[in-house]
């Protein structure tokens, strides 16, 4: 638990004990787990030989209710590690002698009462139950005790807790519409990916359509690279040991990676990482301060060994390509070069409409996870905390969330719902350099070892690719849409113009169909507003006759006729968005 907690953890830290409560009051033969506060609401874990379901919900809320009208104070305790572990032998709380285990020597051990219900907790809360405001029991899922696949299989009851009504309401709200935006839904009503059992979970298939989004992705950020002065790179999928050893990733994520195979006798991974791959394409050749800096740029695809239970659609996965880029330059170009990073970041950003948030994530002191020297690590935060200060990024800071070689600037997108999803992250790194023995020869005639920079704008594709179909709830915009324009031809008559405009249009690489259907145009129309095709344009005898064409957009409903050239125009100049 954390040491110190908002008003809003603490009331949710506390409506979590009275979901505990509860539940000891309508199954007594429960045991408990860990129930703490999340971002969004809490959850707590349950061990009974009851079947949790939504249906129990109401039951449970109504004696949550009841808990909070008797207004029981929370009063905090410490005891001894034999107390602790004795009252839960007793009580048959054997989840909880495994918890009273993890607290180190030393540290002190507290309870936490209310009513009846005790509970090891190191706080805090809420004065007593009566303080809690509006609570909703929301989903139950089950969860593997510690994380660990080898371990049971609990049942974890999330609920959400707000200060009134009004705010729970509030929240309920965007939930509804969360829901009716989720990816996983969307993806296959929208034919755009899917998780094949056959092909294994945590491995999303992309579909024709969603092949098309990510090619543009992909598309419009190479465009982008390329202004920025990035090389593209390819590496091969696997990659030997002794690499991830050389870097360090190995000891430091070995859990996390596929089990090595080998081959010649040498043992080989499938490749979690893409840096170290860039690192053998800097050491091609001898490189001069006049060769700096190097920029390389690829659409790696990794492979991590995600628990199941994490696995969520295109967001949390096992293989994903990461947009990967990595710069390497003299310290005196850090800087710069960093400042870089921030500008294309923010650009791509601001053509999907998506507002960042900064975190500057730097080392514990007091962590042993680290590698490099420790002045290597103040020069390494000293360029990130320079460069949001000389740019006045509004940011927060971070301490023990760097990466293992050094810190970085991680970017936090907000959808049109205000959620944030972690994505963009720019690492500043003086230590696999040295690990690697880099080398360029500086203007003094001497061997120098360069700086690195880790950076993804991305981050995931396939996980930018679920942030996308949730904020535009798969009503992408004309450049990034699947089907583009569908022409509308009201008779069999208009079908040889409709023809004639769709070849114009795919000339000029406009993603456009013809619907040759003899339905009413009525029903072509709700067919087009289904399929979320972003422009629509109506032909009939009077538009075939003066070449013109009678627009329909799902941004600004109909815009009238237009003649072919300037419809064109018009598709051309909302496409160029992404084109300047």
């Amino acid at each position: 638990m954390k040491d110190s907690m908002t008003p809003l953890e603490e009331l949710r830290h506390s409506t979590a004990h009275v979901l505990a409560t509860a539940v000891l009051r309508l199954y007594p033969d429960t045991k408990l787990d860990i129930g703490p506060p999340t971002d969004n609401g809490f959850y707590y874990d349950f061990d009974s030989s009851h079947r949790f379901s939504t249906e129990d919900f109401e039951k449970i809320e109504a004696e949550m209710a009841a808990i909070v009208k008797e207004n029981q104070p929370f009063e905090r305790r410490e005891v001894t590690r034999d107390e602790a572990i004795a009252f839960f032998e007793k009580s048959g709380q054997s989840y909880k002698v495994g918890r009273v285990g993890d607290i180190p020597e030393g540290e002190a051990i507290s309870f936490y009462q209310n009513g009846e219900f005790t509970d090891l907790c190191a706080g805090t809360h809420v004065e007593s139950t009566g303080k809690i405001g509006a609570f909703k029991l929301l989903t139950v899922a089950g969860a593997y005790h510690r994380g660990d696949e080898k371990q049971p299989m609990l049942q974890r009851i999330y609920g959400t807790a707000f200060a009134n009504k009004k705010e729970l309401r509030l929240h309920l709200k965007q939930l509804e519409e969360a829901a009716k935006r989720d990816h996983r839904k969307l993806g296959t009503q929208h034919q755009l990916f899917r998780i094949d059992g056959e092909i294994g979970s945590g491995l999303p298939l992309l579909l024709p359509k969603g092949g098309i989004i990510r090619k543009e992705l992909e598309r419009m950020i190479s465009r982008k690279l390329e202004d920025y002065g990035y090389d593209t790179v390819y590496s091969p999928h696997i990659g030997s040991l002794d690499l991830y050893k050389t870097s360090g990733h190995y000891q430091k994520y070995g859990d996390d990676m596929y089990d090595p195979i080998s081959i010649d006798d040498r043992e080989f991974l499938l490749k979690p990482m893409n840096c170290p791959m860039h690192i053998q394409a800097y050491t091609f050749e001898p490189r001069s301060y006049r060769d700096l800096p190097q920029r390389y740029a690829e659409f790696g695809t990794v492979y991590r060994m995600e628990q199941s239970g994490e696995l969520s659609g295109m967001v949390r996965v096992r293989g994903f390509t990461q947009d990967d880029g990595h710069i390497f330059c003299t310290e005196d170009q850090l800087r710069d070069e960093f400042k870089d990073c921030v500008a294309l970041i923010k650009e791509v950003m601001a053509i999907f409409g998506l507002e960042t948030k900064c975190r500057v994530s730097l080392r514990d002191p007091d962590s042993d996870k680290y590698i490099g020297a420790a002045e290597l690590w103040d020069k390494a935060e000293a360029c990130i905390t320079d460069v949001v200060e000389e740019l006045q990024i509004e940011h927060t800071i971070g301490i023990g969330e760097a990466a293992f070689y050094g810190p970085k600037l991680d970017f936090m997108a907000f959808d049109a719902l205000g959620r944030g999803w972690q994505l963009g992250t720019i690492q500043t790194d003086f230590s696999l350099p040295e690990r690697f023995k880099l080398e360029y020869t500086g203007s003094d005639g001497g061997k120098h070892t360069p700086v690195m920079i880790h950076r993804a704008v991305f981050g995931s594709i396939e996980r930018f690719m679920g942030l996308l179909i949730e904020h535009y709830a798969a009503d992408f915009p004309l450049w990034l849409a699947p089907e583009q324009i569908r022409l509308l031809p009201i008779t069999e008559d208009q079908i040889p113009f409709a023809d004639e405009v769709a070849a114009k249009l795919k000339k000029l690489r406009f993603r456009v169909t013809v619907d040759p259907a003899s339905d009413p145009l009525g029903a072509k129309i709700k067919r087009a507003r289904h399929g979320l095709i972003p422009v629509m344009g109506v032909i009939g005898q009077r538009e075939a006759e003066a070449r013109s064409i009678a627009v329909r957009s799902r941004k600004n409903g109909e815009e009238g006729a237009m003649e072919v050239d300037a419809f064109v125009e018009r598709l051309l100049e909302e496409r160029s968005v992404v084109e300047a």
